[in-house]
């Protein structure tokens, strides 16, 4: 069952903080520095890690916009709602990258917990030709 905004919130999943214009960019920094990485790996063909540090840098990219906003995410779905309600539907950011977010997360859960499924040269080139766009998307919303 997937929360939306306002059940993350009731749940504890997002919760206000200060706002953070320091930490989003220390956030934003950590991202461009995982897509380096994921860079690295999908040069020297580990595929696994170059997915991984690729929504490594989608989760520090986006959670830039809650640090900056104001918010502490204890859920990583969360982060998804909440681009949906404060960006998405002010006009602010394309549900396109919102879908982004989700299918890589889910991916990155399926290449961490699934016994049988490994990374590709297909999901490791998808996921490093996306996160480039997207932490540039995030970065010019900090």
């Amino acid at each position: 069952m997937r929360l939306d905004f306002h059940e993350c919130e009731e749940k504890g999943l997002l919760r206000p903080a200060p706002p953070s214009k320091e930490n989003a960019g220390k956030s934003i920094e950590k991202a461009k520095a995982l897509v380096a990485e994921a860079e690295s790996d999908y040069n020297n063909r580990t595929f696994s890690s170059c997915l991984l540090l690729s929504y490594g840098a989608m989760f520090h990219s986006a959670r830039a916009l809650l640090l900056k906003d104001g918010y502490r995410e204890k859920s990583h779905a969360c982060i998804g709602r909440y681009l949906e309600e404060k960006y998405v539907k002010a006009g602010k950011l394309e549900q396109r990258w919102v879908d982004l977010f989700d299918r890589f997360r889910d991916l990155r859960h399926t290449d961490l917990y699934d016994l049988e499924f490994r990374a590709g040269i297909r999901e490791a080139g998808d996921s490093l030709a996306t996160v480039k766009i997207f932490v540039e998307r995030m970065k010019k919303r900090v």
